[in-house]
């Protein structure tokens, strides 16, 4: 999971929220092009900070962990699992929703969920505080879609099943990540890449189709 600097200008709103915004994207993207120059460990907040034209209180104010400066789409990552069962139609499973949400993902080369070309990928898996923060946001991740689950299912206090069926849905979410990462860095391009994941796919949650397959189902 993990951005490239973009030029693209956020949706129009109120004037300050626009300037904040543009402020926002102009430190991330400084942030990256200075992480992947020289390595993340080795730039720091006082140097993203003069790059941007900013104070470092700026930087701060905007990106509390220096993590957070590479790792740009958390919020989207964080909430993507919770927000796919939430939105899932009539008639479909949480584990129906999830693979039809990947599918299209790879079919459109999604960042959230690896396709960060080999560059970025390289430096975050070379970084140690990066990988962690990572590892962070799956479990967040994770947690954030057993409570939609307990929701959806209305399940009682101590009820573990959704915890249970978060587990088993966001560790199949994390080896196909992981799958993208180990292709990327293996050198093979984005195409090759999402046919590998597509197959890869059907395979990782068709075998949670017999524990799966009929919880959450969204009723009228």
């Amino acid at each position: 999971m993990a951005k490239q600097p973009t030029t693209q200008t956020p949706p129009a709103r109120g004037l300050r929220e626009l300037k904040k915004q543009q402020t926002r994207q102009a430190i991330s993207d400084t942030a990256t092009g200075l992480f992947l120059a020289r390595g993340f460990e080795a730039v720091t907040i006082a140097e993203i900070a003069a790059a941007a034209q900013v104070a470092k209180m700026t930087v701060t104010n905007y990106f509390p962990r220096k993590e957070d400066l590479a790792l740009d789409l958390r919020e989207e990552f964080v909430g993507s699992l919770a927000r796919t069962v939430a939105g899932r139609p009539v008639g479909e499973s949480a584990l129906g929703a999830l693979r039809r949400d990947f599918l299209a993902a790879v079919e459109r080369r999604d960042p959230v969920i690896g396709f960060a070309g080999p560059e970025f990928t390289g430096m975050i898996v070379e970084s140690p505080a990066l990988t962690a923060r990572l590892r962070e946001f799956h479990e967040l991740r994770e947690d954030a879609l057993a409570e939609r689950l307990a929701e959806e299912t209305d399940a009682p206090d101590g009820d573990i099943a959704p915890q249970a069926a978060a587990a088993q849905l966001g560790g199949a979410h994390r080896v196909l990540f992981a799958e993208t990462v180990r292709r990327t860095l293996a050198g093979e391009d984005a195409d090759s890449v999402a046919t590998a994941l597509e197959a890869a796919a059907e395979r990782v949650f068709g075998l949670l189709e017999p524990s799966l397959a009929g919880y959450a189902i969204r009723e009228e």
